[in-house]
């Protein structure tokens, strides 16, 4: 299996609350973006908050930047309690041993 597949199931209890936790905060800054991207392009429509509409593009694009971030700190949290470097290692090259 591959790195930061979704077929990398939870091992224990607590990476399943780990794993559970990450998707709401996935969730929460793609909801967050969307909104901040909404604003901002309404904002764009009046000379006046266009400023404003920047500001709203700027913090959407900090919520899609902290996305693929927050994934990377899912696969460190993971590698360091229960997978193991070696297992990550492992689902990043499948096959590899075969050779």
């Amino acid at each position: 299996m591959a790195i930061f597949s979704h077929e990398n199931p939870p091992k224990s209890p607590r990476d399943v609350r780990i794993y559970a936790a990450f998707e709401l905060l996935y969730t929460g800054l793609d909801v967050g973006a969307s909104i901040m991207f909404l604003t901002g392009s309404i904002l764009f429509f009046s000379g006046s908050t266009m400023t404003a509409g920047t500001v709203c593009f700027l913090v959407g694009s900090l919520f899609f930047l902290a996305k693929p971030v927050s994934r990377f700190i899912r696969e460190l949290i993971f590698t360091r309690t229960n997978t193991g470097i070696q297992e990550l290692a492992d689902r990043a090259t499948p096959g590899l041993r075969e050779r």
